[in-house]
């Protein structure tokens, strides 16, 4: 559209450029016009389309002499295309050439004429042995279309009977890329490419094979490897790669030196190239982190969509590729080691195979391409494909050799997986591609290993939750195995399973995350993601089951029975008026309920008291992950260091890697915080649990509370001043006395300070204690639901009263039918957390060395809560890869359970202590 030519039969006068030329008609004699434009000549054999002399087929066009004079009428010379000349017109007849080797080899001229076969430029004669007529189909069977390919119509014959006859080495080439092209068929009925390659590669066997490799014949590209079971295994697990690799950059072996060989359709050799430079890469990224997939250890992962127009635009003319491995001998000298191709698209009578997981079942072949868009090409070289086929899945799989210490590998595996396009509308039309390097190592025995724990550690699961059920029956007074029985033993025992998940996958996360980072020369690699399944399902069980115990835990602490013995006696009486009566009489002095109230109070607010600070704990760990950099040990590469460049390149997460740095970050912060709570903060700051026994003490009240229908705890706060409800003069002198050692000891026992026990009572004492209750219960029941509050409350304090009289009476010796007796608890009761004695007769109480009376508090099921946490922490982590979400749900859990246990908990504590719900504040 920007310069003017001369029409037909017009020849060019003048021409400066662009729109200004002038055009002359030539005379009638002189019609045609010379092939440069500027003249008119007469062309005795006729005109093309374009006006110009024509001449017949091996006829060159001559229109000036030797000294450049136009000659006043062309001349058609036929070029001598026998001995001694064998020359033809070249294809723009503009001079005379030699003729292909083939027609003077079988004609003695430039005519391939019958009964010789004229195929692909080549002449064939008839008498010679030739190939079997190929079938010049491709078969894409992800779309169930076979085309007659216009690329191996023309070229797949002549190249055939080329490399069979004359062991032409690109003709060789050109047939094995046909070959690759129709996916490597296996099918023998059909004499397509492949079956045309087969057949040639068994005929010249006689020529030998190149560098001693069976598969690999002398002129013939190296396709397979053989088709006999187990080959494939041989071949990649027999040898080793002789050489190792390190995973520290001073190492020069720390890269892995990948190199092609390319090659055109035509079989052209066209160079060698290093992967490195992207080459098998169909989506754009930086330099760098092309370089970084060839680092080995480092797990590459890239996939993206490419739009078919692109592709049609970049692969006009598809490049085949040879895969090698460099390497230096023990010499100096540079080796390549053939990589092997797993296809799977591979084809077998016409049929795509589904190779499966069984390295024995493989075909394994050498050849590959990315994008074919000259296959799918029918009738017409010139127009667009009807159908391409796009390498959308390329893996290089670096496997460990067992028990290797050295950085042992097999030889590398190129898994290849091809996608067949039906070519509609380019623009709009795309594919999703993707590349990778996979490092792995044969997990079967770490899996035994796990299995054998998960089995061992199973068992004595179970054993412990017999011992465990055969406890639980004890506390309960019941010696029937009924249904909640089984129920109870089935919680227990998910319990015990879950610790021993946590044990198995904590164990399992910091050994890859320790052995793994800390390796200088390469012994293990860890799991492919596709192997990670049983371990996350581990992580799944593990949750669900410990979650289980949590709630049974919360159930369980939400529905003891608890009660607060007030110990206080009236200091004298009092005058008041009889009600209805009009008299006054004396009575005793009221004591104060506020010391109970107060004690209720405490107990509430210490419910949900923990030995570690939840908040500071997962903004501990956060920071850790986030802030510090720990979050990059979990990366899928061999570097331990903590902080990544943002321009290299981020290998993808490994969900083992994640669990065992974030496991191993709230055990490790989760310890240092118990120690210190333990060490400092609550002997020379503040400890709660410790703190309210003293309060009990000083306020003349004792608590009583039953976790089991027989089996509880008890906290001694009879005061050894005799009164607690006093002035503030009398309280401190109390004190001081106490201080000084002027009074009797604090324990339940004379001259001892035990104050907390763990109870074991009788059946007797029990049923005494719910029928004082059950009165309560009645009074409240439906039936008198129509009284009035007063009469509420008056039942509520009457049965407040008898049960304050009847535990301290209790615990006084006063009830001889339901006495009691104090012992210490045997080693392995303490160990087992059973007791052996059954209290048929009389109670018993078991001295107490510290506050197990937590057991019914947060505080003393720290271990659950941190397993659950860690748990839950780590599930929300896997689900979305992301430790920010994790923190904030897991923190919001811990709330909202803190919530539940707080509500619930203060309505329990008033509903069993008699207490009026609204003093707990």
């Amino acid at each position: 559209g920007s310069s003017c030519v001369c029409q037909p039969g017009y020849r060019m006068v003048s021409s400066n450029g662009g729109s200004s030329v002038i055009c002359e008609k030539c005379p009638e004699n002189m019609s045609g016009v010379t092939q440069d434009g500027w003249n008119c000549i007469t062309c005795p054999k006729g005109l093309t389309s374009e006006g110009k002399c024509k001449c017949l087929n091996n006829e060159i066009l001559v229109e000036r002499g030797i000294n450049g004079v136009l000659l006043n009428e062309a001349l058609c010379i036929h070029c001598n295309g026998s001995e001694q000349s064998f020359s033809a017109s070249d294809v723009s007849g503009n001079r005379c050439v030699r003729c292909e080797q083939t027609f003077i080899n079988v004609s003695k001229n430039c005519d391939c004429s019958s009964p010789n076969i004229l195929t692909g430029g080549l002449c064939f004669s008839a008498r010679e042995r030739s190939p079997p007529k190929g079938v010049a189909t491709v078969r894409f069977g992800q779309l169930g279309i076979t085309l007659t390919s216009a690329w191996f119509l023309k070229n797949m014959q002549s190249s055939a009977s080329a490399c069979w006859l004359y062991s032409n080495l690109t003709a060789c080439q050109a047939l094995g890329n046909m070959c690759v092209m129709n996916m490597n068929s296996l099918s023998s009925s059909s004499a397509d490419a492949c079956g045309l390659f087969q057949y040639i590669y068994v005929d010249t066997a006689r020529l030998g094979n190149v560098h001693s490799i069976a598969f690999w014949r002398h002129n013939l590209p190296w396709l397979y490897y053989g088709d006999h079971p187990g080959l494939a295994s041989q071949v990649l697990e027999a040898n080793h790669f002789p050489t190792i690799f390190s995973f520290k950059e001073t190492d020069k072996d720390v890269k892995l030196q990948f190199i092609a060989a390319s090659f055109d359709a035509a079989g052209n050799f066209l160079k060698w190239q290093n992967l490195e430079g992207g080459i098998l890469q169909l989506c754009p990224d930086t330099q760098t982190k092309l370089n970084a997939a060839y680092a080995f250890g480092t797990t590459y992962q890239q996939s993206c969509k490419v739009s078919v127009s692109k592709i049609l635009s970049d692969f006009a003319n598809p490049v085949f590729y040879d895969l090698f491995l460099e390497y230096n001998g023990d010499n100096g000298q540079e080796y390549l080691w053939a990589v092997p191709v797993l296809n799977l698209n591979l084809q077998y009578n016409e049929m795509f195979v589904n190779q499966g997981s069984n390295m024995n079942n493989w075909f394994l072949t050498r050849r590959f391409f990315l994008v074919d868009t000259l296959s799918g090409k029918e009738n017409d070289l010139e127009k667009p494909p009807r159908v391409i086929r796009i390498a959308s899945k390329i893996a290089i799989s670096i496997r460990l050799v067992s028990h290797t210490q050295r950085g042992t590998i097999y030889p590398p595996l190129l898994t290849i997986a091809y996608t067949d396009v039906l070519v509609q509308n380019p623009e709009t039309q795309s594919v999703t591609v993707s590349f990778s390097v996979n490092y792995e190592m044969n997990q079967s025995e770490a899996q035994i290993q796990t299995d054998i724990a998960l089995g061992v550690l199973g068992g004595l699961a179970v054993l412990w939750s017999l011992l465990k059920i055969a406890g639980w029956k004890r506390r309960t007074g019941s010696s029937i195995i009924d249904l909640q029985t089984v129920l109870k033993f089935l919680l227990f025992y998910a319990g015990e399973l879950a610790n021993v998940f946590v044990v198995i996958t904590v164990g399992t996360g910091i050994y890859w995350l320790v052995f793994f980072k800390a390796q200088q020369f390469v012994s293990v690699l860890l799991p492919l993601p596709s192997q990670e399944e049983n371990f996350v399902t581990y992580v799944a069980c593990a949750f669900s089951l410990k979650a289980l115990q949590f709630l049974e835990l919360l159930i369980s602490q939400l529905t003891i029975d608890i009660f607060f013995i007030d110990w206080e006696r009236p200091k004298g009486k009092v005058l008041k008026a009889v009600e209805g009566e009009g008299v006054i009489k004396s009575a005793a002095a009221p004591v104060s309920i506020w010391r109970t109230y107060f004690i209720a109070k405490e107990w509430n607010e210490i419910q949900t008291v923990r030995k570690i600070n939840p908040l500071f704990q997962v903004l501990a760990v956060l920071f850790f992950l986030e802030v510090v950099g720990f979050s990059n040990l979990a990366l899928m590469d061999s570097s331990s260091s903590l902080t990544r460049s943002s321009e290299s390149y981020i290998a993808p997460w490994s969900r083992i890697l994640r669990f065992g740095v974030s496991a191993a970050l709230w055990l490790a912060i989760a310890i240092l915080q118990v120690i210190f709570f333990s060490v400092f903060y609550e002997r020379f700051v503040e400890d709660k649990i410790s703190q309210f026994v003293d309060l009990c003490c000083m306020s003349n009240i004792s608590v009583f509370l039953l976790s089991h229908s027989c089996f509880g705890y008890y906290i001694h706060g009879r005061s050894v001043h005799g009164h607690a409800d006093t002035n503030m003069e009398e309280m401190n002198m109390n004190l001081k006395r106490e201080a000084e050692n002027l009074c009797s000891q604090r324990g339940l026992l004379p001259n001892t300070d035990g104050q907390t026990f763990q109870i074991s009572i009788s059946r007797k004492m029990r049923q005494h204690y719910d029928r004082i209750h059950e009165t309560l219960t009645r009074e409240r029941g439906p039936a008198r639901l129509l009284d009035s509050s007063a009469n509420i409350f008056k039942q509520t304090t009457r049965t407040y009263n008898t049960m304050n009289k009847f535990l301290s009476s209790f615990i006084g010796h006063v009830h001889k039918e339901m006495d009691y007796i104090v012992k210490d608890k045997l080693l392995l009761e303490r160990i087992l957390g059973m007791e052996f004695m059954e209290p048929s007769e009389k109670s018993i109480f078991y001295n107490d060395e510290g506050h197990s009376f937590s057991d019914v508090l947060y505080y003393g099921n720290e271990t659950t809560l941190l397993i659950f946490d860690i748990l839950f922490f780590s599930i929300v982590d896997l689900a979305s890869q992301s430790f920010v979400l994790a923190a904030i749900l897991t923190y919001l859990q811990q709330e909202i359970f803190r919530f539940i246990r707080n509500t619930l908990g203060q309505k329990n504590l008033a509903s069993k202590t008699l207490v009026d719900r609204r003093f707990l504040i």
